[in-house]
């Protein structure tokens, strides 16, 4: 009966542990490339993983040359970054400054995508609320 109860016990440990593992997946995904490959690519692993887990956080942080893909008659998966906008669980956040450098108006970007004044920075500040880091690319 101990063994029997012992076995139970490990069952429910595990499970809990899973269970916690799943309740703390938050990813920031850090975009810098231009290539339209890349961008299909993030839509992708945000759609996988909003549909395996969708309690997941997820943030998508864009600077560089990617701003293309959540500006407003260039990007080539504007339908899905306008669906995925719509899980409040998913945010896509343009640097500031690097839109000042591309000469993007705010007026451009896909309605609904938030801006920050230093994309660098908001990764760190995601990566200290325990944000797991991708740098998106092939």
């Amino acid at each position: 009966m101990k063994r029997y109860f012992f076995v139970i016990l490990v069952m429910l440990l595990a499970a809990g542990k899973n269970h916690a593992q799943v309740q703390d997946y938050k990813v920031v995904f850090d975009l810098t490339s231009k290539d339209t490959n890349v961008h299909k690519a993030v839509i992708r692993w945000c759609n996988e993983i909003t549909s395996a887990y969708p309690d997941a956080r997820l943030e998508v942080v864009y600077y560089g040359q990617s701003l293309e893909m959540i500006t407003q008659g260039k990007s080539v998966v504007p339908g899905e970054v306008t669906r995925l906008i719509h899980n409040r669980n998913v945010t896509f956040k343009v640097c500031a400054a690097a839109m000042k450098r591309w000469n993007i108006d705010r007026s451009q970007l896909i309605p609904g995508v938030a801006t920050v004044p230093d994309g660098i920075y908001e990764i760190l500040q995601k990566q200290r609320e325990g944000y797991g880091y991708i740098k998106a690319g092939l």
